[in-house]
């Protein structure tokens, strides 16, 4: 249901000439075990996820990282949250390091990541 949802998702996007101007971020907030567990289903596995990004200065087509071959664990290019955040903010245009004000005195950038190059321009 996600491929299909997400390719006609993409598709208008595309065709409205909208998706140079826009870019969806496709996750969940865990990855899924790779094996199926007692009640047939699977649990939270925060060891290994995917992410798609897409539009706007996403280079389309680009596989950053792999996983070994049931999915469980990292092979290459272990990218962090923080690095995921700064890299669609980067991609809305907006700088990651930017500065928020929230109590005085306490200013934190928006991101503490660092932006994944391979991903945007």
């Amino acid at each position: 249901m996600l491929d299909r949802g997400l390719s006609t998702l993409h598709e208008d996007l595309a065709d409205r000439g909208l998706l140079d101007k826009t870019s969806p971020v496709t996750m969940g907030n865990f990855g899924r075990t790779p094996r199926i567990n007692g009640n047939a289903g699977r649990d939270h596995w925060g060891t290994c996820s995917s992410v798609v990004l897409a539009g706007g200065p996403v280079h389309g087509g680009t596989i950053i990282g792999s996983s070994d071959s049931i999915g469980a664990y990292l092979d290459s290019r272990q990218r962090s949250p923080p690095d995921l955040l700064a890299t669609t903010l980067q991609a809305a245009g907006v700088n990651s390091h930017q500065l928020m004000h929230g109590r005085p005195g306490s200013p934190i950038p928006l991101s503490t990541g660092d932006v994944i190059a391979e991903a945007v321009a």
